[in-house]
């Protein structure tokens, strides 16, 4: 069996949305960003957890997944992001720009449709903080008809947390286990 695609969204997963005082988890550290497209006096704060770079590295050099951004910062996720967390370098799913105005304009999240047709029947693990229930639906199809997909939804005030890594550990465990039999 191929390894499982690990795709990984930024935005309320890496970067938690701030509470609504304003504040983050103490345990991020703020930086000041410069996306591909903005003014030099457009920057961008962003709050980033140092000890995940450690963590998502451990997972990605285990040969467990093939991991690839699964986020609207696209190449920046690959140039920026990545590097200040200290992880490998791995391409990212260039997904459109749309015109709209909610993540779930059919009442699911924008992605999907993308994301479908670039896995076709390949197995994933999919993070990201803005799923529906019309996604997991969408999971759980993939997975009835021996596509095994398994949705990781964060807070996204609190973003990514050991226990959703140990989610993915023990499910890539599993299916990896129950198609090598």
């Amino acid at each position: 069996m191929t390894l499982p695609y690990l795709l990984l969204d930024i935005d309320g997963v890496l970067i938690p949305f701030p509470a609504a005082d304003g504040s983050t988890p103490p345990t991020h550290v703020r930086h000041t960003v410069l996306p591909t497209g903005r003014r030099s006096d457009d920057s961008v704060p962003i709050w980033l957890d140092p000890s995940q770079g450690r963590i998502l590295t451990d997972l990605l050099t285990n040969g467990i997944v093939t991991p690839v951004w699964c986020t609207s910062w696209r190449n920046d996720a690959t140039t920026i992001i990545g590097p200040l967390l200290g992880l490998p370098d791995f391409p990212y799913l260039d997904l459109p720009r749309p015109q709209i105005t909610t993540s779930h304009p059919d009442g699911y999240l924008w992605k999907r449709d993308h994301v479908d047709v670039w896995l076709a029947d390949a197995p994933a693990v999919w993070i990201d903080d803005d799923f529906t229930s019309l996604d997991h639906d969408w999971a759980a199809e993939r997975t009835a008809s021996g596509t095994p997909t398994l949705l990781v939804q964060p807070d996204p005030h609190l973003g990514l947390q050991p226990e959703h890594l140990t989610e993915l550990r023990t499910w890539v465990s599993r299916i990896l286990t129950t198609h090598a039999a």
